[in-house]
């Protein structure tokens, strides 16, 4: 499954010592992925994908993410700063999942 979609960067504000960034996948996405990785569950219910911002791709895991309904994809310092990305810009991502 491979999803593409228009994106703003969030900060998780739980840990303000850290930087943690994230994106939230479409709704309708992350139910469809709730389905495909319903069993066995990993981690924190997280699940392998590849991900893709502008010319930047990386192997990762989203989270499901309660309060949003939805997938939270982390976006890691090192692509921030290679694609200039800042928190409340908007971008187009690519999840491919794996290992399916």
């Amino acid at each position: 499954m491979i999803v593409v979609f228009e994106a703003e960067l969030w900060e998780w504000d739980a840990r303000r010592t850290e930087s943690w960034t994230f994106v939230s996948l479409p709704a309708d996405e992350s139910e469809e992925i709730r389905e495909l990785a319903a069993e066995p569950r990993r981690g924190f219910g997280s699940v392998r994908v590849r991900a893709t911002v502008g010319a930047t791709s990386w192997r990762t895991s989203i989270f499901p993410d309660s309060a949003r309904g939805a997938y939270a994809l982390p976006i890691k310092r090192a692509v921030r700063d290679a694609e200039g990305l800042e928190v409340g810009g908007s971008f187009t991502v690519t999840v491919e999942l794996v290992d399916f």
